[in-house]
């Protein structure tokens, strides 16, 4: 009986650890679980809040100009440029109405690098559908005489920043100009240096949209200053444009090329890499 009656204390000590043994590693699978929940979701946040994004597929429109804009020559030349950041996937478009297509949403970033000079612009469709990638998230990159595409489309010029208003003198004589950094604490500029360029100092943009202005230069011909290039945030998405950009040699300045490649970057959501050149002659 004695025996009897040990073992079935030992049974029921058994019984009674195994079950508070289970409920312990239950509560503790279920703590382990929770935690790393909260983990992984912090740190998507935090990737969110660092714009961590690893890469970017950004399109250039292009296709149409003004005759004296070789888009020919530059589309290629601007494509190299931008993708000399290994994140940015940069594919070319030579047909603006693909701003129609649902194929849009598949990028992240639009550079228009296109002006319908004496020929329609992409219609209704294109227009919503373009409103409608920067609005929810996407990126815009407008270069040089983008300013000058869509001047039909009272939106474009809120969308855009500024806009080339074809009233006034467009622009200085092609030359050597100063372009000054003028927001150095911006993601865009930080760590970038005023630079010397060859290029078509436009006097011809207009527009009054609040924007962080990131880049200027003072004309020789009135000796006002006038925007370079600037950015601001549009709905969820961001929007950066240069004035810069006429042609091969000025797309290709290394300098210019930089700003551009960084604007790219930050207009997909990425953070900027900064590579500035080494200080060269003329830099500050």
């Amino acid at each position: 009986m004695r025996l009897s009656s040990s073992s079935g204390n030992g049974v029921k000590l058994f019984n009674a650890d195994y079950k508070t043994r289970r409920r312990f590693l239950a509560a503790t699978a279920a703590m382990l679980a929770v935690s790393s929940f909260v983990l992984l979701f912090c740190n998507r946040q935090d990737a969110a809040a660092s714009g961590s994004k690893q890469t970017a597929n950004v399109l250039i429109i292009t296709g149409i100009d003004h005759p004296a804009h070789n888009w020919r020559q530059t589309a290629p030349v601007l494509a190299e440029v931008l993708r000399k950041d290994k994140r940015l996937d940069v594919r070319v478009a030579e047909d603006p109405h693909l701003l129609d297509s649902s194929a849009l949403r598949r990028y992240d970033v639009v550079v228009l690098h296109f002006m319908n000079w004496q020929q329609p612009a992409p219609g209704p469709k294109a227009r919503a559908n373009l409103l409608k990638f920067v609005q929810e998230g996407k990126g815009l990159f407008v270069i040089h005489f983008g300013c000058g595409a869509f001047q039909d489309w009272p939106k474009f010029r809120n969308l855009a920043g500024r806009v080339w208003d074809p009233k006034a003198r467009a622009h200085d004589p092609g030359g050597p100009f100063r372009v000054n950094i003028t927001d150095v604490s911006h993601p865009i500029t930080k760590g970038l240096k005023s630079f010397d360029t060859e290029d078509e100092l436009y006097t011809c943009l207009t527009g009054d949209r609040p924007v962080d202005m990131l880049a200027t230069a003072r004309s020789k011909v009135d000796k006002k200053i006038y925007p370079m290039a600037f950015a601001f945030d549009y709905g969820k998405g961001r929007v950066f444009h240069s004035a810069l950009g006429h042609d091969v040699k000025a797309i290709s300045n290394l300098s210019a090329a930089e700003l551009f490649r960084r604007g790219c970057a930050w207009a997909a959501g990425l953070t900027p890499v900064q590579k500035t050149k080494k200080k060269t002659t003329g830099d500050k």
